[in-house]
């Protein structure tokens, strides 16, 4: 699907951070495939090693098991790379409600180091993950780029400082950076396990056992449900951009289309009914809204679209249908 980019990635050095998780194994996968030499930096707090298995056997495949909070190893997973592809975090809004410190020490201190380290051995470009929960209490829609609002929990609030550290790193230091700016990502390796598992393989995992998933709320609460390759594409323009004004900007990264948890739960149920139709009898249980939940999101993607050349390979529809397919086959 992006075999346009082989020619311009092939044999360069790309360090994935949290290259083990659901998102930086489906990049190290998407590079490997270019002939990329990948480095991997993982501590497997929320990765997983079998993630990665395939890449092991992969002569340019390299991992470091390390910590993003230890600057030395930061120095030395970045040693030699040509660029950084920073998805190593502490996701979870709850998460970052029950314990803000370790979530600010990751998702903070651990950027920091990681841009410390990219600065110090000369990475041309570092382009991190940023979050649509930068957004906050900006009840605008669709999201745009320039305008947010206040952050509405610790995660919101990491992710926000990240954006202002990269802005300040290019101006002071001269470093390139690129922040996107995910909108609920999902697609094949997303955990379905834990206590801080996302909508959609909690509630595929939920459906496939004949359990009825949580809503919380009413179900009217809406999300930009993107794809995992708009998320892969959306790297890759940006580690491949010969436009200079493109760089040292953030961009949503999303789908431009808003489902309600009600329309997801029904598109999750149409499609796994297919292989169970029991799926379909499955009932919905609601529950209270959580805090730190921004009740509506939707993506402005004009800018990537105008400045990378972005366009969406995945409808919600499109990327539910394979999503579903892949958890049938691995759960």
């Amino acid at each position: 699907m992006f075999e346009q980019f082989r020619n311009s990635l092939q044999g360069k050095k790309v360090l994935v951070t949290g290259g083990a998780g659901f998102i930086g194994s489906n990049l190290c996968e998407a590079l490997l495939e270019f002939g990329v030499k990948v480095t991997c930096l993982d501590n497997f707090a929320t990765g997983h090693r079998y993630n990665i298995v395939p890449f092991l056997s992969n002569t340019n495949f390299t991992l470091i098991e390390g910590d993003i909070r230890d600057l030395a190893t930061c120095h030395a997973a970045c040693k030699s790379q040509d660029f950084v592809l920073h998805e190593a975090a502490l996701g979870s809004v709850p998460r970052s409600i029950k314990d803000p410190i370790t979530t600010n020490e990751v998702n903070v201190g651990g950027f920091l180091n990681m841009l410390v380290a990219a600065r110090d051995v000369g990475v041309k470009r570092f382009i991190y993950a940023a979050s649509s929960s930068t957004y906050g209490d900006s009840e605008a829609l669709p999201k745009v780029e320039d305008v947010i609002g206040k952050p509405l929990s610790p995660y919101a609030i990491t992710k926000y400082v990240n954006e202002l550290y990269a802005e300040n790193f290019f101006k002071t230091y001269g470093l390139n950076t690129i922040g996107l700016r995910y909108f609920n990502v999902f697609g094949k390796r997303q955990d379905p396990n834990g206590a801080y598992a996302a909508v959609i393989p909690l509630f595929v995992k939920k459906f496939m056992n004949h359990e009825s998933p949580l809503i919380n709320g009413d179900g009217s609460y809406s999300r930009d449900f993107t794809y995992i390759d708009n998320v892969i594409l959306m790297n890759l323009l940006c580690l491949t951009t010969e436009n200079k004004e493109a760089l040292n900007q953030v961009y949503n990264t999303a789908c431009g289309e808003r489902t309600t948890l009600l329309q997801l739960v029904e598109l999750l149920k149409m499609n796994l009914a297919k292989f169970d139709p029991e799926i379909a009898k499955v009932k919905i249980k609601f529950g209270p809204n959580r805090n730190g939940d921004v009740p509506h999101s939707l993506a402005f993607v004009e800018k990537a679209s105008k400045m990378l050349g972005y366009k969406t390979t995945h409808s919600i529809n499109k990327g539910i249908e394979e999503t579903v397919d892949w958890y049938l086959e691995n759960l």
